[in-house]
């Protein structure tokens, strides 16, 4: 890293809900989230872009079979997989994303792709056209867990209310990325598979600016219930919050407290211009970690009421 340069900074989280049962216990999630960190760091300080670490970041999340995102993504009602995926440049203030893609190891590539592209956000024909113009190798992202989860399922007829699925089961699962660079540029990236067991063609907040926002001053990815998440446009609203003067630390605060006055299911990352990195969650568990520039750290035994943290 070059003398005089911003220190990188980082944070990802690989979803929020209410246990880390089913992923394999505490010492598994963490270990997973701090071993993608130290690979992401080592990038930064090697002079990588927030978006390289950011497009890495994410894949490496959607290669994790224990979290809801690529590899290991959950089933919609008809057990097909459909996933969707955004990336945003800070600096450039732009914005692309896949919705409902299938059939693909990395949906995150595709965003990544579309960031040139005059046609920003593709849709699940136009992304699966866009995979054969890339001639991405087809990839089958299903797992024998996912599949068996569906199976279950299908014997009650779906009738499973979502808002009360936890974590390990899906409901909340969605992956993200927020980094700070050498130069100061910020870049934030968010991937999912889903709800599971939703109507066909739902489309999730992961692939909207509800979900997934930056901009010089800030980035956030959120995960949770996309739904809730789209209702208070929770990413732009709280980057707009610190672009209008906030604190990143008050406009979590803000923002999550009214997420908690309306009753919200939903968690967030984030990362300002100054370096702060923030984390808040209305549910009782949020898999978050990061990396301040001096240590690795994490909210994984943050307490289960609603908060805010702050590193």
């Amino acid at each position: 890293m070059t003398t005089g340069a911003v220190q990188p900074k980082l944070i990802i989280h690989g979803g929020a809900g209410s246990s880390l049962k089913d992923k394999g216990g505490l010492e598994a999630v963490r270990g997973s989230l701090h071993t993608i960190i130290e690979d992401l760091y080592g990038m930064l300080m090697q002079g990588a872009s927030a978006t390289e670490a950011v497009v890495r970041g994410c894949k490496l999340l959607e290669d994790e079979p224990r979290f809801n995102a690529g590899t290991g993504s959950v089933l919609q009602s008809d057990g097909q997989i459909r996933m969707s995926a955004a990336l945003m440049d800070g600096r450039l203030q732009r914005f692309s994303g896949t919705i409902n893609v299938s059939r693909v190891k990395n949906p995150i590539d595709l965003a990544l792709f579309l960031q040139n592209s005059p046609d920003r956000v593709l849709s699940d024909v136009g992304s699966a056209e866009l995979l054969r113009e890339l001639q991405l190798p087809i990839h089958n992202p299903l797992t024998d867990k996912r599949l068996q989860e569906w199976m279950e399922e299908r014997k009650d007829n779906f009738s499973r209310s979502m808002a009360n699925v936890v974590a390990e089961s899906s409901g909340r699962g969605t992956i993200g990325v927020v980094v700070l660079d050498h130069q100061g540029k910020i870049a934030a990236g968010t991937s999912t598979g889903g709800k599971g067991f939703e109507r066909i063609g739902r489309v999730s907040d992961s692939a909207m600016p509800a979900g997934n926002y930056a901009n010089p001053k800030a980035g956030v990815s959120c995960t949770g219930i996309g739904e809730d998440i789209i209702d208070e446009c929770l990413a732009a609203r709280i980057v707009v919050r610190v672009t209008d003067g906030l604190s990143l630390m008050n406009a979590f605060e803000r923002s999550f407290a009214e997420g908690e006055r309306n009753k919200r299911d939903f968690g967030a990352i984030g990362i300002d211009a100054t370096g702060a990195i923030a984390w808040g969650k209305t549910c009782e568990v949020i898999l978050a970690a990061y990396h301040t520039g001096d240590r690795i750290g994490d909210a994984l035994e943050m307490s289960p009421q609603m908060g805010v943290g702050i590193a």
